[in-house]
């Protein structure tokens, strides 16, 4: 498909189209992206203050045939905000449209628009003393209309589901430039096809999320959490199935969390004091959030019992109070931050069914040994079957001596994920980087119902172009 630049003369004819509208250089920060890993191209960065100025500028860029890349929070680990090669496109950024524009309370609904940050919801449903489970390490910049467009997952999907689980409704302008009102705050709609799932996870190829209606939760009366000490993965499986039979609904989060992660905390200079002396090679740490009445504490005090007597567990620590509960999330949270330091070769974002993870822990290693010797650090949300699985060089190395090996070690832990019938992106997406894999190991019926979809909606195919699908 050609496309045109968005060069002087469309910012012009832009200016006198949309009257008032925020539009100059792009900055360098709109081109890049967390890893490194890509440098995009920009012609003009444009910051729409409403739904009308977005569809104005969407149908002037359809109808010149100029890409354009939406841009939340830049979190997206998978390049999907970025555009590194074609002709240089409209940087749509969303960050002007950060309004709370309705809760209400006893329906468990807030209505925002797209570039409201994950955080200022959290915020405004505590204010009506409501919660919006999503819950992410990049809250404080995330934007909502990227979490969606994501289908972003965070700490309490075992409880609250993925981005998409916490949305009732969705406006979207079109790839034409309409705009699709599906801003319902219904709970039961059975019209047609679900196009507001269609939208969520699209990355941006579809059309643009101006706004959301969300679900919110009544906040826990109660919270507890403890980090427990297990002998293998499949103790901590073995863990999580007594935890969900001795709590219920009540666990909001089950993290793995192995010892190189704690190992890196250390050697990469994070002062994160660490629960035990001496860390274990693996620890779960367990999140409750329970109803008035019902003591988190004495729940989990009952819990190490049941698993100590069963050998699940050997030691465990219960958070004593709200610091020391901030102290184990915020260890947790600090794992990332640590990878990042070390600088990974390979990073992996990948789902498993939760039986088989334990086979893939225990044979991923030799996968990666015959490509040469290196460090692992598997982490991630046991509760819902994401794994972090992250290869790092050997201790006194550097990335850059090993990115080589950056392929084949991706395709090894792929192929394995895909014999044991996981996915290749659990929680990331595709964005540019998983192209070429969701190409490998997606379904050819559903890459060409995909596709079908994307020609349909956007045939002049100007809506993030190269994400998801290849241009």
């Amino acid at each position: 498909m050609d496309l045109t630049p968005a060069d002087d003369d469309f910012a012009a004819r832009l200016r006198i189209s949309v009257p008032g509208l925020d539009i100059g250089p792009v900055q360098a920060r709109y081109l890049e992206e967390p890893r490194g890993r890509y440098h995009g191209l920009g012609g003009w960065l444009v910051r729409p203050e409403n739904t009308q100025q977005v569809a104005a500028i969407v149908s002037a860029a359809n109808a010149a045939r100029v890409p354009v890349v939406p841009y939340g929070g830049g979190t997206g680990l998978v390049g999907g905000q970025v555009m590194p090669s074609g002709v240089p496109p409209l940087i749509l950024s969303l960050e002007r449209m950060r309004e709370i524009c309705a809760v209400y309370p006893l329906e468990n609904v807030i209505v925002a628009q797209a570039g409201a940050i994950l955080n200022e919801v959290q915020q405004a449903a505590r204010e009506h003393d409501r919660l919006f489970p999503l819950s992410l390490a990049s809250e404080g910049s995330a934007r909502i209309g990227g979490l969606l467009s994501t289908n972003a997952g965070g700490l309490n999907v075992l409880r609250y589901g993925n981005a998409r689980d916490q949305c009732l409704g969705l406006e979207v302008v079109l790839p034409d430039g309409r705009v699709w009102n599906g801003l319902t705050r219904l709970r039961k709609d059975n019209t047609g096809y679900d196009l507001r799932n269609l939208l969520i996870g699209a990355e941006g190829t579809l059309g643009v999320i101006t706004a959301a209606a969300l679900k919110l939760a009544p906040i826990p009366a109660e919270q507890g959490t403890a980090i427990l000490v297990v002998p293998s993965p499949q103790a901590a499986l073995d863990l999580l199935a007594v935890t969900r039979d001795q709590v219920g609904e009540g666990v909001s989060a089950f993290e793995l969390i192995h010892r190189q992660g704690l190992d890196f905390m250390t050697e990469a200079g994070l002062a994160q004091r660490q629960p035990f002396d001496a860390p274990p090679e693996w620890c779960v740490l367990i999140d409750l959030g329970l109803a008035a009445g019902h003591e988190p504490q004495t729940a989990l005090q009952d819990l190490f019992a049941t698993a100590l007597k069963q050998g699940l567990v050997s030691d465990g620590v219960i958070a004593q109070s709200e610091a020391q509960r901030a102290a184990f999330w915020t260890l947790r949270e600090a794992i990332p931050a640590a990878n990042r330091n070390i600088g990974s070769i390979s990073s992996h974002d990948i789902s498993l069914p939760l039986g088989v993870i334990p086979d893939f822990i225990a044979h991923a290693p030799d996968v990666i040994a015959r490509i040469g010797r290196f460090r692992i650090n598997c982490f991630g949300h046991l509760g819902d079957g994401n794994l972090h699985y992250n290869v790092f060089p050997p201790k006194g190395h550097e990335r850059a001596e090993f990115d080589i090996h950056r392929d084949a070690i991706k395709q090894a832990i792929y192929d394995l994920v895909n014999e044991m019938g996981g996915s290749i992106s659990a929680e990331h997406g595709i964005g540019r980087l998983k192209v070429g894999d969701l190409e490998r190991y997606g379904d050819p019926a559903r890459l060409d119902m995909m596709r079908a979809i994307k020609a349909a909606l956007d045939p002049n195919g100007i809506m993030n172009p190269g994400a998801v699908l290849r241009a």
